[in-house]
């Protein structure tokens, strides 16, 4: 029984970091251009002309 009085306390404060980092990284802009990664692997930017 002491070991939940430990880990419901935890896991809300891990929760709330992984929340902290995922709202960052919105804001940061790394879930602004999904499909450009997709597209770019698809065509080879380095062949000789």
């Amino acid at each position: 029984m002491d070991v939940i009085y430990w880990l419901i306390p935890s896991m809300i404060i891990v929760g709330m970091v992984l929340v902290f980092f995922l709202i960052r990284a919105i804001r940061k802009g790394d879930y602004d251009d999904l499909e450009g990664e997709g597209h770019r692997i698809l065509f080879d930017e380095d062949e000789e002309k």
